[in-house]
């Protein structure tokens, strides 16, 4: 795993504070106010504007360091286009970073832009992956794999409680591409949780499901996504809690919010256990096990092995199911990875005075002596 100069690493760091406050300005402009205003027991931002009308839009819990950062630096942020698309292209060109294929950044950018972010959703998935290169310092193989989808994921108690929504999603795409068009949800086509244009790219919202299972096949309302709805899937509860805020290498600079590396890594580990047997299913489930044993090995290489650790016991604490899909995963990884992998998580729990039950890391122990 090849790690970026440390010139590149602080060039990436600054981006990534210059669009998050260029971003924050665009959403928020200095005519307006912020506001606190307590909604059931918690305190929140909310951007209030006086004319023409007096409206409130939200923009995060009190409780979060990076809004009370923005908050504070609400009116000494400047508009710097131009030098972050100089910083962008250094970052690709120079440090070989990977940037996002062209129609996926304009689509993440557009519901940015229009406040999926500052709504609390995260993107998930390959997109995600590809800004891990950048945020950890590592040049990682296999990143600028293109996708034909972008995917975002949100908890319905935190879209139902901000009381603020974006646009109709069916019109940012559309201002993107004309062709976008809803697709009826299978079980409950008065709904779409996904999006798809003439070229079959999709765009497709989820959200945890941690209730029933009658709940998995139905799309769940969603009443900040502007009318559209989101999949409920297991387990993605886990990958979206505690996210990062990081950028995208696209035109100037996209910020976005993604799970944590650690998360990412281990949830992998999970989906691919659950894959279906057929051709898309077996081709998904070779990628989910790559990204997840690159991202191992980028969190060992970069020193950030408690990140990984502290997801993995999270995760296995979680029960008979989780361990089971854990392990099945990891079983999944080609041997000449999986005892390097399973070595780094073994060391990474010792590292935090972790030792699980029932893991024990069997092909490391196999390939390394422990």
């Amino acid at each position: 795993m090849k790690t970026v100069d440390l010139v590149y690493r602080t060039m990436y760091a600054e981006l990534v504070q210059r669009s998050l406050d260029a971003a924050f300005e665009t959403d928020f402009p200095t005519t307006g106010n912020l506001v606190k205003v307590p909604v059931k027991g918690n305190v929140y931002w909310y951007f209030e504007e006086t004319q023409p009308t007096k409206t409130r839009r939200y923009v995060g819990p009190d409780s979060d360091p990076e809004i009370a950062k923005r908050v504070e630096s609400f009116r000494q942020i400047k508009d710097d286009l131009r030098a972050r698309r100089k910083l962008v292209s250094t970052l690709v060109r120079e440090a070989g970073l990977t940037e996002p294929e062209r129609f996926t950044g304009d689509v993440v950018e557009a519901l940015g832009k229009a406040g999926i972010f500052r709504l609390r959703g995260v993107l998930v998935g390959t997109v995600a992956f590809q800004s891990y290169a950048g945020y950890l310092g590592v040049k990682l193989p296999g990143a600028a794999l293109q996708t034909g989808d972008a995917d975002f994921a949100l908890f319905h108690s935190v879209s139902a409680a901000v009381e603020d929504s974006l646009p109709p999603i069916l019109e940012i795409l559309r201002e993107i591409d004309p062709t976008f068009r809803e697709i009826p949800h299978r079980s409950d086509p008065e709904h779409a949780t996904q999006f798809e244009n003439a070229v079959r790219y999709k765009v497709e919202f989820l959200t945890p499901n941690t209730g029933s299972d009658d709940y998995a096949d139905h799309a769940t309302s969603m009443p900040s996504l502007g009318g559209a709805s989101a999949q409920p899937l297991r387990f993605l509860d886990f990958l979206i809690h505690e996210p990062i805020r990081t950028v995208l290498l696209h035109r100037s600079g996209v910020p976005v919010v993604v799970p944590s590396p650690g998360r990412y890594a281990v949830h992998k580990l999970i989906v691919a256990s659950r894959r279906q047997n057929n051709a898309n299913g077996v081709g998904k489930r070779e990628k989910d096990v790559h990204q997840a044993a690159l991202l191992v090995e980028a969190l060992e290489a970069t020193r950030r092995q408690d990140d990984l650790a502290i997801a993995f016991s999270e995760a296995w604490d979680r029960g008979k199911h989780w361990r089971e899909a854990i392990q099945k995963g990891l079983g999944l990884i080609p041997q000449k990875q999986r005892g390097d992998v399973e070595a780094t998580i073994v060391n990474a729990l010792s590292g935090i005075g972790e030792e699980l039950e029932g893991f024990s890391g069997s092909s490391a122990k196999t390939k390394h002596g422990d």
